[in-house]
């Protein structure tokens, strides 16, 4: 029995590595965000039913049809009293972004779900907005709870929070592919490659566990061909501009509202009741807006004309007003669905004109409003690859891809070059962070090499044997020196890599010399130089460690900085200024809640005085 133990323990250590259990723990993220998005899509579904299906409570109860302008509100006002009593921090996108990179992937898993659940209300009530935020934040939030149940730390957290994310974009689309691109490229900002492939299985999981116990509910759209490419494929282009500008008008726009939204004089509770009702007097009269609006999206799509140009151009409008409405109000969901919705009108739009004036075309105004779609949340959320692959994931074809791409980076390109910042970034910079390509620039750019570096530097001479070099490199467990001459003067660097590469066969180490095989072609970083610019350089020439030189002397070595050094300077940095922005985003809460307060006393005193004048 002991022998047993001793030989299972002894297996268990074999194959229990790192690895494995980092895809275990992967599985599991992927499998219960599968699970939640399966539970949040039949609430949902059910919700939406209530009101809008064929047997709403309108059509049971006999109920006048002009009063589906309370039901938003209705929702808006129970998402209000969640958002004061229960959701004492909100989510979105853009904080699994500011998780990723400035808390080291730490979040509030608590929040994070009960937010995505809130969005059930939102939308199931006509709310416009979108359910990929909420599948981000609800993967997210297993992933933090994941990683706290195994009581786990470090750099694990962040992969997990990606593992998550991925696996509800997934879920939600039916896309594995298009979540796995939309962490890399919207939540990380670059790609990793101890993340990426835990984020597959997630990715993977999650789609599996969704389309085996709750069916597929995402849209499903005709397949296009470009049948005479020279004649029409410029046309793309045009879409794809004119989609960069309108993406510009969605982000304008909500922010617009949303700040209307914030100096609004009403106790926090009741604003998102004012943007539902807000919702509802715009659904009155074109309740194509209202909810996720996935039936409208694929009408358009597969029959364009039943849809005039005017009425596809109105819905352009209003949906995005209805959108900013319902999310500028502080109501829960997510962007992308209607930006997708916009840019199907946008697109069918563009088509059927094209039609009109351009005669002989081949390729049908529904090709256009998949275009569209793609190119307006391209240009919205600067995910440019993400939007291609969810259009390839969501047609099953690759006839139209080379349009497609035209249209969603033009898009992306004009609206980038109109506002740097996605709609999700633009939030985290009006909180003051500005991130790049998942790290916070005013950080790096504020940092300079001198302040990050270490001055001591431990060297080894060019003259030195190989075999005296192997002895240094287990000493000191470096991997990397830089290499100087008889005067102190640097003339290369020697890495461990040069070793394996370089050493001729059969020659021992003590007959060749560090000069024989160091690298000469030197990287360098100047002292006054900032972060951001020598992360570039590190991680454009895949480089471990740059020596420190003076600009007017560049043989005259100051110190070194490796990537680790980078980080450490990085995160302290981020570390006091989220504690600073932290204490003012509260330092604000507070004086928003002593107002509402202050408004509720207020109200009862006028109360109490009507109760009084009612009494002499």
């Amino acid at each position: 029995m002991i022998a047993f133990r001793k030989s299972s323990k002894k297996y268990f250590t074999k194959y229990y590595t790192p690895n494995v259990k980092t895809a275990l723990i992967a599985i599991v993220i992927g499998i219960v965000t599968g699970v939640l998005i399966g539970i949040y899509s039949l609430l949902l579904h059910d919700l939406t039913n209530t009101f809008f299906g064929t047997n709403s409570v309108f059509e049971i109860f006999g109920i006048p049809s002009w009063c589906i302008i309370f039901i938003p509100m209705l929702g808006g006002l129970v998402v209000g009293l969640l958002n004061k009593y229960f959701l004492k921090t909100r989510y979105g996108v853009e904080s699994v972004i500011e998780a990723a990179a400035l808390h080291g992937g730490k979040l509030k898993a608590r929040y994070a779900i009960v937010e995505a659940f809130a969005s059930v209300i939102t939308i199931g009530t006509g709310g416009s907005a979108g359910k990929e935020a909420p599948g981000v934040l609800m993967g997210a939030g297993v992933g933090s709870f994941v990683t706290k149940v195994f009581n786990l730390r470090g750099k694990s957290l962040r992969t997990y929070l990606g593992c998550g994310a991925a696996a509800g974009i997934s879920a939600a689309f039916n896309a594995p592919l298009a979540g796995i691109v939309f962490v890399v490229e919207v939540i990380y900002g670059e790609l990793e490659a101890k993340t990426f492939i835990p984020i597959v299985i997630s990715s993977i999981f999650s789609t599996f566990v969704f389309n085996v116990f709750f069916g597929t509910d995402t849209m499903s759209f005709p397949n296009y061909a470009l049948l005479n490419p020279f004649k029409e494929i410029w046309l793309f282009p045009i879409l794809g501009i004119i989609a960069g500008i309108v993406s510009i008008f969605f982000i304008k726009c909500f922010y617009f509202i949303r700040e209307r939204f914030t100096d609004l004089k009403v106790p926090g509770y009741l604003k998102p009741a004012i943007g539902g009702l807000l919702v509802g007097l715009v659904g009155l009269f074109y309740p194509q807006v209202f909810g996720l609006g996935h039936n409208v999206i694929l009408e358009v799509v597969n029959d364009p004309f039943s849809f005039s140009i005017a009425l596809l151009l109105a819905l352009v409008v209003l949906k995005t007003l209805a959108f900013s409405f319902t999310i500028g109000s502080r109501g829960a969901g997510g962007s992308i669905v209607p930006s997708m919705f916009v840019g199907a009108m946008l697109g069918a739009a563009f088509g059927m004109v094209c039609e009109l004036f351009i005669p002989g075309l081949t390729v049908q105004p529904g090709a256009y409003a998949l275009a569209g779609m793609g190119a307006v949340f391209a240009g919205t959320s600067n995910s440019t690859f993400t939007a291609i692959i969810l259009l390839i994931e969501m047609t099953q074809d690759y006839s139209m891809i080379l349009p497609f791409m035209f249209a969603c980076v033009l898009s992306n390109a004009i609206a980038r070059a109109a506002n740097p910042d996605s709609i999700f970034t633009e939030m985290l910079k009006r909180k003051g962070y500005t991130i790049r390509g998942g790290r916070e620039v005013d950080v790096m750019e504020s940092i300079v090499v001198k302040d990050a570096m270490r001055p001591h530097v431990q060297t080894v001479s060019e003259d030195n044997t190989i075999e005296g070099l192997y002895a240094v490199i287990q000493s000191s467990k470096h991997t990397g020196f830089p290499v100087v001459n008889k005067n102190g003067e640097l003339t290369g660097i020697v890495t461990v890599k040069d070793m394996q590469e370089r050493i001729e066969p059969g020659n021992p180490g003590s007959k060749q010399f560090i000069k024989d095989i160091m690298t000469k072609d030197v990287l360098v970083a100047y002292p006054f130089e900032t972060l951001d610019v020598i992360s570039d350089r590190i991680v454009v020439n895949d480089v471990a460690r740059l020596p420190v030189v003076m600009k007017s002397n560049p043989k005259k070595m100051v110190g070194i900085i490796t990537r680790k050094d980078v980080m450490n300077a990085y995160n302290k940095s981020i570390l006091t200024k989220v504690q600073r922005v932290g204490e003012e985003q509260a330092k604000l809460e507070n004086e928003e809640e002593m107002r509402d307060e202050e408004k509720t006393e207020e109200i009862k005193e006028k109360v109490e005085e009507e109760i009084d004048d009612m009494k002499k």
